[in-house]
C-alpha cells in the first residue's frame, strides 16, 4: 500500500535538502544582519511607511529579533516564497504526468484516481516538514549564535502553524494542476492566484471600503510576527486554513474523477 506516495516521497527527498538549505542560508544571513544593524532606530525609518507597506511586510517591531525574523523571514520566505513554491509544485503533479502520459501508466495500476490523487498529494509532506522540521531548530542556532534570545514556544509555533497555510497553497496548485493538460498553465495559474491573493490581503484589503476582501485570502489566517513576538494566534484561523484546504482536495477529486484521460 501506498506505493505511489513512497515512491513520490523519495522522488522529493533531493528537492527538499536544497529548499531547506537554501531557506537556513537566508535565514542566517538575516539573523547575521540584525546583529550589524544592532543600535539602528528602526521605528524612525519605517514610520513613514503606508499602513498597508507595513502590513504587507509583517513590520511590527524591528528592534527585536523576533519581529525582525518575522518582517524578514517569515513574512518575505513562508507567507510568499514557500507559497508560491508549494503552489508551483502542485501545480504541476497531476497535470506533468498528464502532459508526458506517464497518468495512462499510473492509471493501469489497481488503484483509484482519488487514492492516487491523495498519495500524490501526500508526498509534498516531504519539503514541507523538512523545512519547518529543520528550518525551526537551525533558525534557533542562528539566534542563539549571535547572543539573541527567542522563546522556543513561539518558534515552533510560527512553524507548525505554516503548515495549513502551505497546505492551502498546494491545494490551490492542485485544483488546477487536475484542471488542464499542461503542466506549465497549471503552474502559472497557481503561482498567480496565490500571488494576487497575498496582495488582495495586503494591498487591497487595507482599505476600508474593501476590507471584507481580505478574508478570501489564506495569509489573512496566518501572520507569522505576533506569533513570534507574543505567541498571540487564534485558533480558529487554523481550522478555517485545514477546512479549506480539504475543500480544496475534494474539488481536486472531483475534477479528476471527471477528467477524461
Amino acid at each position: 500500500m501506498f506505493e505511489t506516495a513512497r515512491y513520490e516521497a523519495r522522488r522529493k527527498v533531493r528537492g527538499a535538502a536544497i529548499l531547506t538549505a537554501g531557506v537556513s542560508a537566508y535565514s542566517g544571513f538575516i539573523v547575521w544582519y540584525f546583529s550589524v544593524l544592532e543600535g539602528v532606530d528602526y521605528e524612525d525609518i519605517f514610520e513613514e511607511l503606508p499602513p498597508a507597506m507595513l502590513e504587507a511586510f509583517g513590520i511590527e517591531s524591528l528592534s527585536t529579533v523576533e519581529g525582525f525574523l518575522g518582517a524578514q523571514v517569515f513574512n518575505f520566505v513562508w507567507l510568499l516564497g514557500l507559497g508560491l513554491y508549494f503552489a508551483y509544485v502542485g501545480g504541476g503533479t497531476i497535470a506533468g504526468d498528464v502532459e508526458s502520459e506517464r497518468m495512462d501508466l499510473l492509471l493501469s495500476f489497481p488503484v483509484t484516481r482519488s487514492r492516487l490523487l491523495v498519495e500524490k498529494f501526500a508526498a509534498l509532506s516531504v519539503p514541507m516538514l523538512a523545512v519547518n522540521v529543520l528550518g525551526g531548530p537551525i533558525i534557533y542556532l542562528f539566534v542563539v549564535a549571535i547572543g539573541e534570545t527567542i522563546a522556543v514556544g513561539n518558534l515552533v509555533a510560527a512553524h507548525l502553524l505554516s503548515i495549513p497555510y502551505l497546505l492551502v497553497c498546494a491545494g490551490i496548485g492542485f485544483a488546477f494542476s487536475v484542471a488542464v493538460d499542461r503542466a506549465a498553465i497549471a503552474e502559472r495559474a497557481a503561482v498567480g492566484t496565490v500571488f494576487v491573493l497575498y496582495l488582495v490581503e495586503s494591498v487591497v484589503g487595507g482599505a476600508d471600503a474593501y476590507d471584507w476582501i481580505q478574508y478570501l485570502s489564506p495569509t489573512q489566517y496566518y501572520e507569522p510576527t505576533p506569533i513570534l513576538i507574543d505567541g498571540s494566534y487564534d485558533l480558529i484561523d487554523t481550522v478555517i486554513l485545514l477546512v479549506a484546504f480539504v475543500g480544496l482536495l475534494i474539488l481536486s477529486q472531483a475534477l479528476f474523477e471527471r477528467r477524461d484521460i
